[in-house]
């Protein structure tokens, strides 16, 4: 058995960027929802079995507590954000399982996902649909992989490394480093990704880096001033990582099992017809989809 987890929000910003405008009978925005659906039932129609999404059904999350200048919905078209509910109520339709985070991301839920998957003896492989750089430290030799699904670029945990330099489980001490521009997080100044690929490579964890720089024994620029900068701001890099660091304890299943498809239930007919019957809005003329 092969186990999907799809990064709904993604897919819906993804979708919702890449088609033209279409609304629905109640003047409702729902071209990127029509785009997901179509994109996953390809996904069903070759050959995928097993399939979980999950969603921020609310961009804020507890990690909002933590750091004042962390991501949320501020900035995001209303169009976008209403179609979130929508895509949720048409996968559930469809039968597929949906994880709609509120205290949690999308990304949590896909990491205990597929930290649950993965201890199944029943699973081959866990794919995690995503090109998400948070998710690459879920990566497990060639049984939990990355799949970055509009590049067609699947990266096992020798891809990760060839990516970032480090293995997947120093993912959030890197992103602590270097910062996540799109969780809204700075890491620290003057540390790149080579200077913190090459630390981290021969250290692991932020801990470990020895304070005097002259231990490090690692080919970077400037590592005295990479030193400084990380003794005098280890407890906002440690933070950072916190930041980085994916949960693995969000609630999402009890067994492999009820992520098997099974077809769509009785309400997704009519769903699909109401997505069916929207107008697309093209250039001066409406266009029926």
């Amino acid at each position: 058995m092969q186990v999907h987890l799809i990064d709904g929000t993604y897919e819906l910003f993804r979708h919702y960027y890449a088609l033209p405008k279409v609304r629905d009978s109640k003047g409702q925005e729902v071209a990127a929802v029509r785009g997901v659906l179509a994109s996953l039932m390809g996904m069903l129609g070759h050959g995928a079995t097993h399939m979980g999404v999950a969603t921020d059904h609310v961009i804020e999350s507890f990690r909002n507590n933590l750091w004042p200048g962390y991501k949320t919905g501020e900035g995001v078209e209303p169009e976008l954000l209403a179609q979130f509910p929508l895509l949720e109520e048409a996968l559930s339709a469809l039968g597929i399982v949906v994880w709609r985070m509120v205290e949690f991301e999308a990304d949590d839920a896909l990491a205990a996902a597929a930290t649950a998957a993965a201890d199944d003896p029943r699973v081959k492989r866990v794919i995690i649909c995503t090109p998400d750089k948070d998710l690459a430290q879920c990566v497990r030799g060639t049984r939990v992989v990355q799949l970055d699904r509009r590049k067609n670029i699947t990266r096992d945990e020798s891809g990760v490394v060839a990516k970032f330099g480090v293995e997947p489980a120093s993912i959030p001490d890197y992103l602590a480093l270097v910062g996540d521009s799109a969780d809204g997080f700075p890491g620290l100044p003057g540390w790149g990704a080579k200077s913190a690929a090459a630390v981290l490579a021969k250290f692991n964890h932020l801990e470990s880096i020895p304070a005097d720089w002259r231990e490090w024994g690692v080919n970077v620029a400037s590592p005295k001033a990479l030193s400084s900068t990380l003794v005098a701001n280890l407890d906002q890099a440690l933070l950072f990582r916190v930041l980085a660091t994916l949960r693995t304890d969000v609630p999402v299943f009890d067994s492999v099992a009820q992520l098997e498809w099974k077809g769509p239930t009785a309400g997704f007919a009519p769903l699909a017809a109401r997505l069916d019957s929207s107008v697309t809005k093209g250039k001066g003329r409406e266009i029926k989809s």
